[in-house]
């Protein structure tokens, strides 16, 4: 290896080493642009055009090979119906064969990479793979059967037919799907967005590889640079540069950005760690381009777009199928509580509205996922004129505003139960970090201002409870070590997610609510 290899491999471990520690601090100056909160006309003009949800291909891939399983069984079933000899073969047996044979060609067909973009963009170029996973399917059933005397068990006949019947239908299927992906892919429905940070030659390079990927899914929304119009124009291969990367921040936050791209060499070190400080704590992909540098690593170091390799420096949380997991998990769960609940609810209202003048919720304003701000329901436990929306005083114990009604409630925890509509809503998830009010404070700082790196908790959709709360760290906040350890147990939480551990959360609060001594 040579000098500069040495050099660059040097560099990316160092980066790869210091990325652990961003995730526990952030520059003080990513605090103050946000609370500045300013992109130029332009930049929010754009962000405008991408407010808009859009699928990824990950998710729509998903939702095909569901498909795909789904019809190749209907088809099986249907040719049984209609071919099967009364009483020659047990037709329950039958049925069994045929899903077992359908969930064999999805996996032969995984295993052939026939998900893949490329391939479904364009099947006839790729015909062999398609027809070698039917017939492995149907050639590892037969052998699997071979003890039992495959013509006992199933017609050979009605096999052949739907063999056949398969077969058309995958053809027919795959061309019909590469034509929407194409069409989704023109109108922005199946895309991935990604902005350069990072200008001049490099990001100009960069854009260049992506364009020229025959199957790119990249929509590029624009280029954010730090530096001035000399070292990086304003106009990058016909993209315009749209800010700084502070503006970059509050730019992610009002639209739908997949993936950010730092379009810098490896050996630009301290650069990169700059804007990694101010970065991580978006719910985006961070890649860095790798097509430009010399140094190659093995193939398990990259993620590639298309051919172009990109060295991961940090993955979405709960992404694409999580998401969905976690989301059926909530409403589930967030149902079932509501069943189990409905009497404690209707109890708590009626004593809200009976012993203190006043609406029997209270909404109040809290930063939710990506920092939007979000309205969450509680139980009324204060007197309506004393009331505080933007909780910038903090209830303390034997706090005069809280009724005595709202005393038990607040301990008990019963005010937090309207927030399962908020679940059913979407706003919230059963499990996450707990959400703060706009304005919460810690001796008159905002806890932004007290714990660096704070917004990074809101990288997922908060959480009616969290791990943070089950293990002590609820009710008032009045020193800054408790929102540190709040905010540390809440990024574990990010860092560690998984539907088990969501399970666990949710299945020690009833337990830990218990202990009271810090519920005012």
């Amino acid at each position: 290896m040579s000098h500069i290899e040495k050099s660059e491999q040097f560099n990316l471990d160092n980066i790869r080493r210091q990325v652990s520690e961003i995730r526990t601090r952030s520059a003080e100056e990513q605090t103050g642009d946000h609370q500045a909160g300013d992109i130029n006309a332009y930049a929010r003009q754009i962000a405008e055009q991408f407010r808009e949800d859009n699928q990824t291909p990950a998710i729509i891939i998903g939702q095909y090979r569901l498909f795909e399983f789904l019809s190749l069984l209907a088809v099986g079933l249907a040719v049984l119906f209609f071919q099967i000899m009364p009483g020659a073969h047990p037709f329950l047996t039958e049925a069994a064969v045929t899903i077992a044979l359908c969930g064999l060609a999805i996996v032969f067909l995984q295993v052939a990479d026939a998900y893949q973009i490329p391939i479904l963009r364009a099947p006839h170029r790729f015909p062999h793979r398609i027809l070698a996973s039917w017939v492995a399917a149907f050639a590892v059933m037969a052998l699997a059967l071979l003890p039992f005397d495959l013509n006992h068990i199933y017609s050979i006949r009605v096999l052949g037919i739907w063999f056949a019947a398969g077969a058309v239908f995958l053809a027919v299927a795959r061309a019909v799907f590469a034509y929407g992906i194409r069409h989704w892919a023109r109108n922005g429905v199946m895309e991935r967005r990604a902005v350069i940070v990072g200008g001049g030659e490099p990001a100009k390079e960069l854009i260049r590889a992506l364009e020229h990927q025959p199957d790119n899914d990249i929509r590029i929304c624009g280029i954010f640079d730090d530096r001035g119009e000399k070292r990086s124009p304003v106009m990058v291969a016909g993209y315009p540069k749209l800010g700084t990367v502070a503006e970059l921040v509050e730019f992610a936050r009002l639209t739908r950005v997949d993936m950010l791209i730092i379009a810098l060499p490896i050996s630009a070190e301290d650069r990169i760690l700059q804007l990694l400080r101010k970065l991580w704590v978006l719910p985006v992909d961070i890649r860095l381009a790798a097509h430009a540098n010399k140094l190659r690593f093995r193939p398990r170091a990259y993620s590639h777009v298309g051919a172009v390799p990109m060295l991961d420096i940090f993955n979405k949380p709960i992404r694409d199928w999580d998401g969905v997991a976690k989301r059926v998990f909530d409403v589930f769960f967030s149902l079932l509580a509501l069943c189990l609940l409905w009497p404690i609810m209707l109890g708590a209202a009626i004593a809200v509205k009976t012993t203190s003048k006043g609406p029997v919720f209270f909404m109040q304003k809290r930063h939710g996922f990506n920092n939007e701000i979000i309205k969450v329901f509680k139980f009324r436990s204060m007197y309506t004129n004393m009331s505080d929306p933007t909780a910038r005083n903090a209830v303390t114990k034997n706090d005069p505003r809280v009724t005595p009604v709202g005393r038990f409630i607040r301990k008990t925890s019963i005010d937090e139960l309207p927030q399962l509509f908020n679940v059913l809503l979407g706003s919230l998830s059963l499990v996450g970090p707990r959400p703060h009010a706009v304005l919460a404070a810690s001796h008159n700082r905002v806890y932004a201002d007290v714990v660096e790196g704070y917004f990074a908790r809101h990288r997922v959709k908060p959480g009616v409870t969290g791990w943070a709360q089950i293990n002590g760290w609820r009710g008032e906040i009045d020193s800054d070590d408790k929102i540190k350890f709040r905010t540390a147990y809440d990024l574990y939480y990010i860092e560690n997610w998984s539907l088990f551990f969501d399970l666990k959360i949710l299945f020690l609060t009833p337990f830990r609510l218990l202990n009271t001594e810090n519920a005012y």
